[in-house]
């Protein structure tokens, strides 16, 4: 009866990086992931380094670059022990609906005195002020009640306060 054996640490495989100047060197591949706009690899470039007193030893550099912009395959290598790192993919949420925005308000203040003067904008409005501090829905709920507040139509932020400002019964009852 034989034991599982443990997993073994990756063993890297050569493979040909592109380097800038038209120069190329074989490298040695550690791992693959895959990114949103593709792949990159993790590439081991050879290298020397200063070691004890006057010595001067081989080293690696590690870099990650993109394939296949930037590597090349050797021939009768095989790449298909290499290590891969897919993208997680997206819940059927995120597939029908589209990625999420993210959470939060701002308010932008508006000039002239008072507290309440402004208009409450989603953090990714391209009319929100940069630098603003993130609102909470509770707080951005307490500063649209002002008088002087502004919704934003813009970015949705009246469309998405409104009903809970005013109640989510409206246009739900047969009026309005």
């Amino acid at each position: 009866m034989t034991s599982p054996s443990a997993p073994s640490e990756p063993v890297p495989v050569p493979i040909r990086v592109l380097l800038p100047g038209d120069q190329d060197v074989v490298g040695r591949l550690w791992s693959k992931r895959q990114v949103r706009d593709g792949w990159l690899y993790e590439v081991g470039l050879p290298a020397y380094r200063n070691g004890p007193g006057d010595t001067v030893e081989p080293a690696e550099y590690r870099v990650w670059v993109r394939a296949p912009q930037h590597v090349r395959p050797l021939d009768g290598v095989s790449y298909d022990n290499v290590p891969v790192e897919y993208l997680e993919q997206p819940s059927v949420v995120e597939r029908e609906l589209g990625p999420r925005r993210p959470s939060g308000w701002v308010l932008a203040k508006a000039g002239g005195r008072g507290p309440s003067r402004g208009t409450v904008h989603a953090v990714d409005c391209e009319e929100a002020p940069a630098g603003a501090p993130v609102l909470t829905l509770e707080h951005a709920l307490d500063v649209a009640q002002h008088p002087g507040t502004r919704l934003c139509s813009l970015c949705g932020a009246a469309v998405e306060l409104d009903p809970v400002l005013k109640g989510f019964d409206r246009g739900f009852d047969g009026q309005g």
